[in-house]
């Protein structure tokens, strides 16, 4: 089946080093292209700098999360000891609160571990185990080792088959790819 019969995903650049491939994120952004990804062999800040990506929401669903663990944990607790099992030992209150910090924080950082680990995965689509970028060879060959790729995916608004693999090669790539669905 030839590519033109089959769905296109987008073109995938390749370039030999970090510097070809930030100067072409800089000049793909400029020229108006905006659904771009991205992979490299090792995590690079300037990338991330480069793409000017909106700030996660990722923090929102820990502060959630947090809230959430500090209302369930000292409420757990003050129901226990207050309404459940009011045993009063000693004279002592049963709605000592200094007694439910240590659980208080410790389901505080549970529920935000888990709805930070919830947000990465409903925001990011994970699982995900296939991505088209996988059916390009060069980039199974390459990707995870010596060199950089970027993708223009065909759902970008400024997408032209012809015209955005011109520019590409225009902007030093070493190979363009299209990417099948």
């Amino acid at each position: 089946m030839t590519m033109e019969n089959r769905k296109l995903y987008g073109l995938l650049a390749e370039f030999e080093s970090p510097e070809e491939l930030l100067s072409a994120i800089h000049r793909v952004r400029e020229e108006g292209y905006r659904r771009i990804e991205v992979y490299t062999p090792y995590p690079m800040e300037e990338v991330t700098e480069a793409l000017q990506l909106p700030s996660s929401p990722i923090p929102w669903f820990i502060l959630a999360g947090a809230i959430g663990g500090i209302v369930f944990g000292f409420g757990m607790q003050f129901i226990a000891t207050t309404i459940m099992l009011r045993w009063n030992i000693g004279g002592r209150p049963t709605d000592s609160w200094p007694a439910y910090i240590p659980i208080t924080f410790e389901m505080m950082v549970l529920f935000a571990s888990f709805a930070g680990l919830i947000g990465l995965f409903a925001l990011d689509g994970l699982p995900q185990p296939y991505h088209p970028v996988f059916n390009v060879p060069e980039f199974v060959e390459h990707g995870s080792t010596d060199h950089y790729f970027l993708a223009v995916e065909g759902r970008d608004l400024k997408f032209d088959r012809r015209d955005t693999r011109q520019f590409l090669l225009g902007l030093g790539a070493y190979h363009v790819s299209e990417v099948g669905v």
